[in-house]
């Protein structure tokens, strides 16, 4: 056995018991010279250099162990900078102008706001584009948090972490104002007609469970299509959420308007969540700062500011 081999067993895991006694009597001077190239080494530990180990937020390049959160060096993806993802395009009010970046909508103005609560400014943000069914998929995320209008569950907590919910919401329905489905007063009348909802959605979760039509409903892949698909009469009816529906119907699909909105499922509050890879070491930190801007009162003047439409809408029972 060469002094190699004694630098590489102090780099691998602890030995076994068996083999003590006899490397033990090595002689002084090789155990010497191994130790000391050992504690030269990266402190004896394996590194894990694939290209998904997150880059350290750290200045002396360590990465803060789960649960510290010191302020602009936390463990993110990119060192000294927050990834954030969301869908592309990004809709309104949530965003403006299809730019995440602006700080303009009520998505993109919470994600300044935990940013700056996590230690980093405008500049340190960097936006990622990430369809929304990838965002709460199974796999290890890109992102250090996504957010995109996306509800937390039970289901999705399997896969992705979440941060305490920063909005609650409830959903709706749209059709346009010659639909028979415009008339509609109850979620019985709504059974009658085509319905569609974007895939993967807590929307199409209240189109199955609790309208239960009678007609198969139509499945899209974004809003935009189904909101196409209303436009051309090809559904009767589409559910989103209701700061989404009424600004579809004031700047979009004018020719449509809001049939109802629906309780909360089980008188819980549904609530927008941000999404976090599952295990992440940001979670805690990401939890603690949305937390802080609930109890300050920063969610509520956001929301006053970019959702103070999505107030009322009758309710469907």
């Amino acid at each position: 056995m060469t002094w190699t081999d004694d630098l590489a067993r102090c780099q691998s895991p602890a030995m076994p018991v068996a083999n003590q006694h006899r490397y033990a009597r090595r002689p002084r001077l090789l155990a010497a010279t191994a130790a000391l190239l050992c504690a030269a080494a990266a402190g004896c530990a394996p590194q894990d250099d694939s290209d998904s180990a997150k880059s350290p937020g750290t200045a002396s390049g360590a990465a803060p162990a789960k649960g510290s959160c010191v302020k602009g060096k936390l463990a993110t993806e990119t060192a000294g900078k927050l990834t954030v993802g969301t869908d592309k395009p990004a809709y309104a009010p949530w965003f403006q102008d299809d730019d995440p970046s602006n700080g303009k909508g009520f998505e993109s103005a919470v994600a300044y706001a935990v940013a700056e609560r996590l230690g980093y400014g405008r500049s340190d943000v960097v936006w990622q584009t990430v369809p929304f069914q990838n965002s709460f998929a199974p796999g290890e995320k890109k992102f250090d948090f996504d957010l995109n209008q996306i509800s937390i569950s039970d289901e999705r907590r399997r896969a992705v972490d979440f941060s305490p919910g920063y909005y609650d919401v409830r959903q709706a329905v749209i059709a346009l104002k010659d639909s028979p489905a415009a008339k509609a007063t109850s979620v019985a009348d709504l059974k009658r007609v085509k319905l569609g909802a974007q895939v993967g959605s807590t929307s199409l979760d209240v189109l199955d469970d609790v309208i239960k039509p009678d007609q198969r409903p139509a499945v899209f892949q974004k809003n935009d299509f189904a909101k196409t698909a209303l436009k051309n009469g090809q559904v009767d009816a589409i559910i989103v959420d209701l700061p989404t529906a009424f600004y579809i119907t004031s700047a979009e699909v004018t020719e449509a308007k809001i049939v109802g909105q629906f309780d909360a499922k089980g008188g819980k509050a549904e609530q927008f969540g941000l999404v976090l890879d599952k295990g992440s070491a940001l979670t805690a930190c990401v939890g603690d700062a949305v937390d802080a801007l609930r109890k300050d009162g920063t969610l509520t003047r956001l929301e006053k500011k970019w959702l103070s439409e999505a107030a009322d809408a009758p309710v469907l029972k």
